[in-house]
């Protein structure tokens, strides 16, 4: 079988997707892939989903943040967008995601966006109605492990 000509071939985008959830939850590719496509198609219907055609070309997240980059058909960037604001959560545990910017080859969205990773930097122990809790510091933010469950704060909230 032929290759298409080139003006033929489909044109992408690229899509880098900053991921953030609770440093203990475990959030996988596959999970999300699925949980893109189910968004997809539940807002923008079947055709509109198969036209974004919405794929997770690279995946990282670990200790509560990371990345993906998401290919999408070139005229479909603002639908895949609003399917991506649509998802909050991923195999149970809720994400906050965020795209950071959009570009036309893989390389150059993972270096121009996606940058070094998640800025976890330190692990340690907060008091927290004089228990001693684990704690995790992430670009600002605080995550307690509280008697009540996981706590998100910023550090200034324990100054």
């Amino acid at each position: 079988m032929k290759h298409l000509p080139k003006h033929h071939q489909p044109r992408w985008r690229y899509l880098a997707v900053a991921i953030e959830t609770w440093p203990t939850a475990t959030v996988g590719r596959r999970g999300f892939q699925r949980e893109l496509w189910f968004a997809g198609q539940n807002l923008l219907g079947d055709p509109g989903g198969a036209d974004a055609d919405l794929q997770v070309m690279r995946f990282s997240v670990s200790e509560g943040g990371g990345g993906a980059i998401v290919r999408v058909r070139r005229g479909e960037v603002d639908a895949a967008r609003a399917a991506i604001a649509c998802l909050d959560e991923v195999d149970g545990h809720p994400v906050g995601l965020r795209v950071s910017g959009v570009s036309g080859t893989i390389d150059a969205c993972s270096e121009k966006y996606l940058g070094s990773g998640t800025g976890i930097s330190v692990q340690g122990d907060v008091t927290v109605a004089g228990a001693d809790c684990p704690a995790w510091r992430r670009n600002g933010a605080l995550d307690v492990r509280g008697p009540t469950g996981l706590i998100g704060a910023t550090v200034r909230d324990f100054e």
